[in-house]
């Protein structure tokens, strides 16, 4: 494996999606990188616009096993992780997989179930396991989590706890498609009331999740120079001493932030990181885990505006044009 089978396989999930979900290129990016780099994404936007659809055409595109969850007000963790059931013929408890036990997991609505509920994949995203009555049972080797929600001024929804936020790779905004884009949307369903667009009956798997998992470590490997590893520094720090942040990003968010930069810089073909990385995916790694101050929310003020003040306000690094000096 080596960093053109990423930029080969980042290219083709991009364009199956894109047939997919149509007007959703950023959001598209986005998933790609933290399924390339390794991170959970959770994808939030009002509904109707391809949020669950997106998350199907990945399970499609790779050859994996993939299970969806619907997140409701009465579901129980046990409902997500699985069980112990008595076997009278045994007279032992057998433990019983959930949902959970899968490759690819599709946490519909999350923010529909109490934080109970939500709490289930704490372990599970964090440790790739769940413990149960005293006794850890791993989760495959692959294991992608994408959690989807509706934004929080919807009814009916619970928000998430800042623990379970921080486990997130990326929080990926989506939005309603430009004019053009939503009428390519009309033209696909013209004929018929089937909401699923034809293209993702079609879909043909482009990769093993064996060669994924080959490929993140591949993506690892991209350089960073100590001048980009700065900019990440200040950047966070920023983030602390922001005067509308109460609570500012942790040194996971900065482990993550430069993760996401060294998959963006192997899409692209690179084997180093540059600042425009770093920039890129700032908003998606940091918006979710920045705590705003009471008087910013009331000004309207949201942390998308905090992180590219951010960004405005933190000098760029000077780094070399091509590969750094190892």
């Amino acid at each position: 494996m080596n960093i053109e089978k990423v930029t080969e396989l980042a290219a083709g999930l991009r364009t199956a999606l894109g047939e997919v979900v149509r007007g959703q290129a950023g959001p598209i990016h986005e998933l790609v990188v933290a399924l390339l780099a390794g991170g959970h994404v959770l994808v939030e936007g009002p509904p109707g616009i391809g949020k669950t659809l997106m998350v199907r055409a990945v399970a499609g595109l790779l050859e994996s096993s993939y299970k969806r969850v619907q997140f409701t007000p009465d579901l129980m963790p046990a409902d997500i992780t699985g069980t112990s059931v008595f076997r009278p013929q045994t007279g032992v408890f057998e433990f019983v997989p959930g949902p959970l036990f899968t490759e690819i997991l599709l946490a519909d609505e999350i923010n529909r179930t109490p934080p109970k509920t939500q709490a289930a994949l704490l372990e599970a995203m964090q440790e790739q396991q769940v413990t149960l009555d005293g006794v850890s049972h791993p989760l495959p080797p692959f294991f992608f989590v994408a959690a989807t929600q509706n934004p929080l001024e919807y009814e009916g929804t619970y928000p998430l706890p800042e623990a379970q936020l921080d486990r997130f790779f990326m929080k990926i905004r989506i939005g309603y498609p430009e004019r053009d884009q939503e009428r390519e949307i009309l033209e696909c369903h013209t004929g018929t009331l089937n909401l699923v667009p034809p293209a993702i009956r079609t879909l043909e798997p482009v990769a093993t999740t064996s060669e994924l998992l080959a490929l993140r470590e591949v993506i690892a490997t991209t350089y960073v120079e100590r001048s980009v590893l700065d900019y990440i520094l200040n950047l966070v720090q920023a983030s602390r001493d922001h005067r509308r942040v109460s609570v500012g990003a942790s040194s996971r968010a900065a482990v993550i932030l430069m993760f996401a930069a060294k998959a963006v810089a192997a899409c692209d073909g690179r084997e180093f990181v540059r600042p425009d990385d770093v920039k890129e995916v700032a908003p998606a790694v940091l918006r979710h885990r920045l705590l705003l101050r009471p008087e910013a929310e009331v000004e309207g003020i949201d942390s998308d505006q905090v992180v590219l003040d951010l960004l405005g306000s933190v000098e760029l690094p000077r780094t070399t044009d091509g590969e750094p000096d190892r």
